[in-house]
């Protein structure tokens, strides 16, 4: 398989429908040997990011007068597509990141069901559009006839995820909805990932040739310079951003997005501590069961998913003593493991380390001990509910297999850590029918603070489905308002237009009275 992938591998990128540039700025990595792959590839100039920006920005005029049953065919072809290319695609992204070869397999499926998922919501619209007839004899003025609908908004820029090189990254989640949208969209691969960028885009190359698409269309630049994404953001043929990744990295595209002469929508999904919250009932017949749960759950992906559940909440006493044993009991007997790059390593690394040098947190276990400097282990400390309220670094997302135990004195100190939560993407209570009764205040603060409120679940892992919310108040994302899993996704990339006394004959479709869709007024 290795000679087979690396000579589909030509390491450049892919803008107007042809591949270009010089592969040799750098290399791909194998995580968990800690080594450069023989895979090069090339860095975007400004050039590279014009040449793609323009003809995304072409390829709109002609993209968006296709049909939504014709941009469905592109999707399912797309899907196609990887399906046909799974083994190389796979292969790669699992060289490359370190993830187990199942992993990547089932999320190259759930990527497949995503770009489906969009395809079928284009055949059969969810919603209805809202049409106000004419009243000429309404006084004392008369009535227009208004008729609602969308618009693609233009161009779209996606940034690659390094957690999740498929899912989220190259034909991941951000592209589908754009895509699904109307929009032309040009993707910044994640450099953890680079070939798995470029094999996935040879299967979308295939189904723009395919489905009669404008080579604009989709255009993949590769690189590991900052100034790629600045160049990209800040180009005015880009109307909007899909973003997941590290807060820091993030708030500085977001600012660029801002600051432009025509501000944009940054949609950024920006980390998550995910707590969970133990309600005392639940807590004391379960504490062993719930200890294990957290650990399995904390440990998928080696604590690497947004969803990863980082903070557990607790009243303390004899259940939870049994719960934290339990913990340090499961953690002590884990190995260190490779993360998904070096330099997420080093950061959990420092991180975890600077938890331990606080004198109000208090270590519970570690993992067995690195054989090499770039593995890392899991880690589980605890700290009293008071000093993890004045300490914003406790409350921080330690991106790996950590997790805090936040002891309370008692349930009223939990509330008050629900209600002074950062926004998060989850958060869980755990609780007994009866007594998730009792805590309709907890539910509601919880509710406030987080995109979805889950219940006797841990929150590892996305549905992909029509009810989904991925998103939720700043910094878990930058538009709560917003989700960037589900099929309403692709509202993040359309915008509202009102036809007024719009001829019957030239009206779009889903809009004439025929449309089973309309609802009237």
């Amino acid at each position: 398989m290795t000679d087979s992938v690396t000579a589909k591998i030509t390491g450049q990128h892919f803008i107007n429908g042809a591949w270009t540039g010089e592969a040799n700025a750098f290399n791909s990595l194998d995580p968990v040997e800690n080594a450069k792959l023989d895979w090069q590839f090339a860095s975007a100039s400004q050039r590279d990011i014009d040449n793609a920006a323009k003809s995304a920005k072409s390829a709109f005029v002609q993209y968006r007068a296709k049909t939504p049953a014709q941009r469905a065919d592109f999707l399912d072809a797309i899907a196609n597509e990887l399906e046909a290319g799974i083994e190389a695609i796979t292969y790669a992204a699992n060289r490359e990141s370190g993830l187990p070869m199942a992993r990547v397999q089932g999320e190259t499926g759930r990527t497949c069901n995503q770009l489906r998922l969009f395809a079928g919501t284009l055949r059969e619209p969810l919603e209805p559009k809202f049409v106000d007839l004419a009243n000429p004899d309404r006084a004392p003025l008369p009535k227009a006839d208004t008729r609602l609908s969308v618009l693609p908004i233009g161009p779209v820029a996606v940034f690659g995820a390094s957690n999740f090189p498929l899912a989220f990254s190259t034909a991941g989640g951000d592209t589908a909805s754009a895509l699904a949208a109307g929009c032309p969209v040009i993707v910044k691969g994640h450099p953890a990932h680079p070939a798995t960028s470029e094999l996935v885009t040879r299967a979308i190359e295939k189904a723009i040739i395919a489905c009669d698409m404008p080579a604009g269309v989709f255009s993949l630049v590769q690189g590991a310079a900052p100034q790629v994404s600045t160049d990209l953001v800040t180009h005015s043929a880009i109307k909007a951003v899909g973003f997941t990744g590290s807060l820091r990295v993030g708030r500085i595209l977001a600012d660029l997005c801002a600051a432009r002469g025509e501000p944009i929508p940054f949609y950024g999904e920006l980390g998550s501590t995910n707590p969970q919250f133990l309600l005392n009932s639940m807590l004391s017949a379960n504490a062993e069961q719930m200890a294990q749960t957290q650990v399995q759950s904390m440990m998928m992906g080696h604590g690497q998913f947004c969803t990863s559940p980082g903070v557990v909440v607790a009243v303390k006493g004899s259940a939870l003593n049994r719960y934290i044993a339990t913990m340090a009991e499961n953690i002590a007997a884990l190995p260190a493991s490779a993360m998904l790059t070096p330099g997420i390593a080093a950061t959990y690394q420092a991180q975890v380390e600077a938890l331990l040098k606080d004198t109000s947190v208090e270590l519970v276990a570690q993992g067995q001990s690195a054989q090499a400097s770039h593995l890392t282990k899991p880690t589980a400390v605890r700290v009293n509910a008071d000093d993890y309220l004045t300490t914003p670094e406790l409350q921080q997302e330690v991106f790996g297999p950590c997790a805090v135990i936040v002891e309370c004195d008692d349930e009223a100190q939990m509330l008050n850590i629900a209600t002074e939560l950062e926004g998060q993407l989850t958060a869980t209570i755990h609780g007994h029918e009866a007594e998730l009764a009792e805590n309709q205040q907890l539910i509601e603060a919880v509710a406030f603070n987080v995109g979805r409120i889950i219940f006797n679940q841990m929150p590892t892992g996305v549905e992909v489905c029509h009810s989904m919310n991925h998103g939720g108040p700043y910094p878990a994302s930058t538009d709560s308002r917003t989700t960037s899993v589900g099929s309403q996704a692709m509202k993040r990339f359309e915008r509202p237009i009102c036809y007024q006394n719009m001829p019957a004959s030239l009206l779009p479709d889903e809009l004439k009275s025929s449309s089973s869709k309309i609802i009237s007024f």
